[in-house]
């Protein structure tokens, strides 16, 4: 199975290619891609060295699956130079997400809609997947009306840049600002870009992938926030139902669901924390409570590794269902 890894020297490349040895993928033949300047360089994988090559030299190999992390215009442009050699695209920017024709993909929700004829796959935003992986089998039970969402994000998932950013500024080091603001002891409510609506780009994320994956008919809306957290992103959630929720039945439910660990005792502390989240797999959720201000409603708190779970693991959970195909 050769398999490229397009963006494999950046942050989330670097957690792909961990993921896919932790979870021992049948690798034959790693492609490792970067920009034009890293090509030629070494990439250690697996008790191997490869060599980063460019993204025609990747094409001109015909792997069988690539998994893209490297921006939008890229996977714009290559995906479908990919596709049409036979290789299967899994991508995780906002490029492909919201096509009509492409699926957007949580593997637990909805990898069992998954053919061999799809060859661009779209991996959801971060914040998107921990939220459905709760919302999922909820709504399966009670009938999701309306989501309400805050979500505390990582700097990682703005990239390597911001982790330097709040390390130099940790440091009292004057360097390059990837926010308009410090972000060490502050909040930034301003995550990617602000659209004509005044809600943030991530924001209508949240509310348009959630409908994709789940259904149309949820109302979602979100506040994203970025704070000064390296370990993954949190969500503070409000669900209302359709049908009266219990919550031993709830606590129950997201125990028994797969992808899902539960942590939900005040008595003990017992609630999700991004830094004991950093490096697992599992979407944690505790703080569950009834909404005593209106009916059919509970509030929520989910954390999750959004290099992980949010990222990588969900594409390589993705590959693993395209090898079987």
């Amino acid at each position: 199975m050769k398999i490229a890894v397009i963006g494999a020297t950046g942050m989330v490349g670097e957690v792909m290619l961990k993921v896919l040895a932790e979870r021992k993928f049948p690798v034959t033949e790693l492609i490792p891609v970067a920009s034009e300047k890293s090509a030629g360089s070494t990439l250690h994988f697996e008790g191997k060295d490869y060599t980063v090559v460019t993204l025609q030299d990747a094409v001109n190999r015909a792997p069988e699956i690539a998994i893209f992390s490297a921006g939008g215009s890229v996977s714009l442009e290559w995906a479908p130079k990919f596709a049409a050699v036979g290789t299967t695209v899994i991508d995780n920017s906002s490029a492909w997400r919201m096509h009509e024709d492409k699926k957007l993909v949580v593997p637990e929700i909805n990898g069992h809609l998954l053919t061999k004829a799809d060859k661009i796959i779209a991996n959801p935003n971060c914040s998107t997947i921990q939220l459905v992986m709760v919302l999922a089998p909820l709504h399966k039970k009670y009938g999701v009306k309306r989501v309400v969402v805050s979500t505390y994000q990582s700097i990682t998932g703005t990239g390597v840049k911001a982790v330097k950013q709040m390390e130099n500024e940790r440091a009292g080091i004057q360097s390059d600002m990837v926010y308009p603001y410090p972000i060490d002891l502050n909040c930034l409510p301003h995550c990617d870009v602000f659209e004509d609506n005044g809600y943030t780009k991530e924001e209508m994320k949240l509310t348009k992938e959630t409908k994709k994956i789940l259904d149309p008919n949820i109302s979602v809306t979100a506040t994203a926030v970025r704070v000064p957290v390296v370990g993954g992103h949190s969500e503070s959630v409000n669900i209302e139902f359709e049908n009266e929720p219990n919550l031993g039945e709830i606590r129950k439910i997201l125990h028994e669901t797969s992808g899902i660990t539960l942590q939900d005792n005040p008595d003990t502390n017992s609630y999700p924390m991004p830094r004991y989240a950093s490096g697992r797999d599992e979407v944690f959720v505790g703080r569950i409570r009834q909404d005593f201000s209106q009916p059919n409603t509970i509030n929520l708190w989910i954390v999750a590794d959004n290099l992980r779970k949010g990222a990588a693991t969900n594409a390589v959970q993705i590959a693993e269902i395209v090898c079987k195909l």
